[in-house]
This record gives C-alpha cells, structure tokens and sequence, in this order.
C-alpha cells in the first residue's frame, strides 16, 4: 500500500464547491470529490494546529489535559509506528510552527523530513534594518502594526516571493512531485504533504487575486485579527476575497497532484486523503479568527475526502457517519493493516469507504482553557465554565513544559508536581503544572481573550448559520451532556475538569 495525506491548514469545508460553495472556484477539489468518498459530518477534534497534530497522531483527545505542545514521549504516533514495521514515511510540510518551541518531535517521527521555509513568521530572511517606512506604505498597519516582530518577519520574508515558484505552497508541491518521481514505484509508504496555506496571512500570487478583485485601492488587508468585526464592507469584501484567492491557489495546486495520480494511474495502488486541521471565520457570527469564540460550524466542521483504490466503485459518493480529526490515525495505520494501539480512542474510516454507517452517536471537540462542543452531527452544544478567564481547576499535564514560542516561566515551574499517571501515559508520572491566567498559550485565557460566552445549543440542520441558540436546559441539552461526560471519562480527563464544567462524573457523584 501507498499513501498520500495532503494536510491544508485552515481550509473552510464551506470554501469549496463540492461543499456548497459558490463563490471560489475550486475546481479541482470538486473533481476529487468525484473520485473518492467526501465526508459530509466530520469535524475537528482539539484545536488549534498543534493540538489537532496531536490527535492526528496519537489518535485520541488531548485537549483536556495539555494546550499548544510537542508529542510527549508516551504519546503513541502512528507515524513512528509505520516506521516500526518498515513503512517509509516522509513530510513535506511549510508549518513554521513544527519548528518552534511547543512543536518538537512531530517532523522527527518520519523517516525523512522537507521543511520549505517563508511561511507566516517563520525566522527564515534575515534583515536587521527592515524598510519599515515602505511596509508602512505597503500593508495596512491594523494587520501589520510595526511594533508586532511576528507581521514585520512575514513582511521581511514576502521580499523573497517575486515568482509565484518562490510561494511556499508552490515550494511544497514541488518537493513532493520530487518523492513521487523517485519513490512511486516503490512499495510501502507514507507521503505526508503539508501546506500551511490557505492560514492567514492571505498571500496568493497576483493571477488568483485578479480573479476575486474588489476594486479595492488600500493598503494591504490580508492577516486579520482575531477580533470582533469592525471593517467597512470594502474591506471585509477585500479580506474575503484574498482569502479566496488563496483558496484558488491550494486548489491548482492540488489539482496538479491529481493531474500527476491520472498520468502514472496511481489510483490503482495509492491512498489519496485530503483535510485540513480547522476552518475560520471570516465576519461570520461578527468574527474573525478562531480560537476566542465557540467553535462555530465554520471552524469545527470540516472538509475530508478519501479516494482509496479497493473502493473505487464508490467514487462520487457521500458519506454522514459522524467523524473528527482523531479518526486519521487509526485509518492510516488501517490502510497498511496495522492495528492501533490501545490507548486509541478514534476510529478507522475504512468500513464507511464501502457504505455509510453510524462510527459513533457524538463527538466532543474544544481547546484547552475554552469551551467544551459536543455534536450528535445535528445539534452542537457549547458547554461554559461559569467563568473561563479563571485558572482554578485547570492544570496541565505534560513532560515537556513548553509554549507555542518559549519554555513555561520559572513562575508557572514553581509550584508543579508529580502525578499519579494516566491510562494512556503508559505508568509515566507527569507534571501537573497550574494552568495561570498569564501563560503564553493561545489564546490568552485573559477576561477580554473569549468573547460571545454562554452555555448554548444549536440545531445546525435546521439552523445552519447558528443564528438561532437555545439557552435553555432540555432532554437534548441533557443527552448531549451524558454523551460528554462518557467520552471525557473514555479519555480519562482529569477529576478537575469535571467541576470546572459543573459535570456529574461517571457513577453519579459529583466531584467537589
């Protein structure tokens, strides 16, 4: 078996064709959709991108016990474990974040590794007098304020994309027509191909923004804040519309990867699978961003689709089994006829490549510190602490006490202590080190950090656009919070977390 996993970050489910959309064109991932199994109920499972490759590779939630950070050295990875059998994996992958602090161990689980450089903030063009005078004419200072190092370095790295083959998407597919020509004929393995891209900050070669254009005539708007909406309709138009652009850019690309499976008819023995890590909002529910709202169906509910040659009598066709993030780890390991270890609590996806079938009644998803979703697949239900900007009862477990950019404080170090382990940290003690309201994690659990709070359901068929929450404490409310409580206890999430969320643990008592 061979496998190829193409890993967009924040790729809207609704951006693209076969998802309804009608505004970008994506003509090539509707012409996947047509080739494989499209996925019309999955979702993500802890967010955001660090987290969610967690789960990818361990195949279990880990929002509940850590925020941003690396693999811990008990965490099962399947890529490790297709190593261990003698199956080859490589990444190709522009995410800067596998390269800082709080992202270790991730890119040195494969066998070989490709890291294109330039994307977002990554350190990568070295200017010690930057032009800050002509950036200042260029971006707009709302996205790109001067003061921020991390706009500035993108702005620095932008000087070095004049070809659209400088542009990093570009830079990946590259390398990954370069490991299929050398390996394609071999047996056995795994092309992991990762595009950081369509991520903010929206920068797309000048061909796929001519087809969005606005009329627009300011500086450039293309990284917005997460924050509420304040932009006139121009520029919100204008942001979207280079958002699209982008989309259009991964969507040729991918295309050309398509192009490439129909030349050398690697549908015959070649896995495709195509997702992403998260969505994002951009001025729905009045927000842009992730991460500080509840987790909207923009952001949650996500794109995936499966082309795998033992189900091509399948092609076209469309799957409602509910499932999430964590699922493609047992499924990769699935295709190579591995079993996942038993510390897994995802599923494979496979049995639905043959026909559609229930995998599980709900799912929970969330990030550390924020609220906790729970979805049958039709009702979404966010469920609050009674105040999220609080550090008690929120801890985090881990070996490796790092943050998205730096090492915990000696202050947050200070008072930590060795715990009693988990079910699936194999007899490993961990630290158990107080989450405080001033950690450097996305997103600062400050007061102003988390905005439209509240406990609330949504019945997203018949309330798509969630404009319509019920407030109220009903039977649905009530099964949800049951589906919850199992599958929090399934993960073994710490006793705290319960009276964090005023839950009633599993066996009916409560823990005060």
């Amino acid at each position: 078996m061979k496998v190829v996993f193409v890993l967009f970050d924040s790729l809207v489910r609704k951006a693209l064709g076969c998802y309804g959309s009608h505004g970008i064109k994506t003509p090539n991932f509707d012409r996947f959709s047509k080739k494989g199994v499209t996925f019309d109920t999955h979702y993500v499972g802890s967010l955001p991108c660090m987290p969610a490759r967690r789960d990818i590779h361990s195949g279990r939630l880990n929002f509940m016990h850590r925020s941003w950070g690396p693999l811990e050295p008990f965490d099962n990875s399947f890529v490790q474990m297709l190593k261990d059998k003698g199956i080859y994996s490589h990444l190709v992958t522009d995410h800067q974040h596998y390269f800082e602090e709080g992202g270790w161990r991730y890119p040195q689980a494969f066998d070989t590794w490709d890291f294109i450089r330039g994307q977002e903030n990554d350190p990568w063009k070295a200017m010690v007098q930057p032009p800050l005078e002509r950036f200042k004419e260029t971006y707009d200072t709302r996205h790109y304020p001067p003061t921020s190092k991390k706009r500035m370095q993108h702005a620095i790295n932008r000087e070095w994309m004049k070809e659209e083959s400088d542009f990093p998407t570009a830079r990946c597919f590259a390398s990954a027509f370069e490991f299929l020509d050398t390996n394609r004929e071999a047996d056995d393995w795994l092309l992991w191909l990762e595009c950081f891209d369509p991520h903010e900050p929206f920068h797309a070669p000048e061909r796929f923004r001519q087809q969005y254009s606005t009329g627009y005539q300011g500086k450039v708007l293309n990284w917005p804040i997460y924050e509420k909406v304040n932009n006139t309709p121009q520029e919100i138009a204008e942001i979207q519309s280079n958002y699209a652009a982008l989309v259009s850019m991964c969507d040729e690309y991918f295309g050309r990867l398509l192009d490439y499976f129909d030349e050398h008819n690697l549908w015959e023995d070649t896995m495709l699978v195509m997702s992403t890590d998260h969505g994002f909002l951009l001025s729905e529910h009045d927000w842009w961003g992730k991460n500080r709202q509840p987790y909207y169906e923009e952001i949650a509910h996500i794109p995936m689709i499966i082309a795998h040659p033992q189900f091509r009598e399948q092609a076209g066709t469309r799957r409602q089994g509910l499932t999430q993030t964590p699922d493609l780890m047992p499924t990769l390991l699935d295709a190579f006829g591995i079993e996942p270890p038993p510390e897994t609590r995802a599923k494979s996806v496979l049995p639905l490549l043959k026909k559609d079938q229930q995998l599980r009644d709900a799912i929970i998803l969330g990030m550390f510190g924020g609220p906790i979703c729970v979805t049958d697949g039709r009702y979404t239900y966010y469920r609050y602490p009674d105040n999220i900007a609080t550090s008690e009862n929120l801890f985090e477990y881990t070996l490796m006490p790092t943050h998205m950019n730096s090492p915990f404080t000696l202050e947050e170090l200070d008072d930590m202590e060795l715990v009693a382990p988990f079910d699936f940290t194999k007899d490993v003690r961990l630290l158990k080190i107080r989450a405080r309201s001033n950690a450097a994690r996305p997103p600062d659990p400050d007061v102003t950090a988390f905005g439209d709070l509240g406990t609330r359901l949504y019945d997203v068929r018949e309330d798509p656009q969630q404009l319509n929450p019920d407030y109220g404490d009903n039977a649905i409310t009530q099964r949800l919070t049951r589906s919850l409580v199992k599958i929090l206890a399934e993960h073994d999430a710490p006793a705290e977390l319960y009276r964090r969320f005023d839950l009633t643990a599993p066996g009916g008592a409560k823990i005060t």
